[in-house]
């Protein structure tokens, strides 16, 4: 089963927070021809310097964008998985960390190195407001 290994993606993602290198995370590679495309999440800075994640979920013919806790948001993904995004990308300036599931419902983590050189805006204003 695939929910441990996803677990794991889910620290790789908080760990990416609180270290401050997070760049940018988004779900991808359905099956099949789907009304959803992908799902973007992206940090949020809140007025009271605190952080929230805002999910934009991408289908065909609309986009609608959702504010969430960070343990909210990533429930919300893990309810996708599967069904019906079979990959996850978290990249960050450290690595890119990728999350699949194939048919056998086995999951996998790999790692290359970062296509980001610099983590997303919101997290640089958060390190620099010592936040994280």
């Amino acid at each position: 089963m695939y929910e441990p290994i996803f677990a794991l993606f889910c620290e790789r993602v908080k760990e990416s927070i609180q270290a401050g290198t997070f760049a940018k995370l988004t779900l991808a590679k359905t099956m099949g021809d789907t009304e959803i495309k992908n799902i973007y999440f992206r940090l949020v800075l809140n007025e009271d310097d605190t952080f929230s994640i805002s999910l934009t979920t991408r289908y065909k013919t609309e986009e609608i964008e959702s504010v969430h806790t960070l343990d909210e948001a990533l429930l919300i993904l893990g309810s996708y998985i599967k069904k019906p995004f079979l990959t996850a990308l978290l990249f960050t300036t450290d690595n890119d960390v990728t999350f699949k599931v194939n048919k056998k419902n086995a999951g996998s983590i790999i790692e290359q190195p970062p296509t980001f050189k610099n983590a997303s805006p919101v997290m640089l204003e958060m390190i620099e407001k010592g936040i994280v």
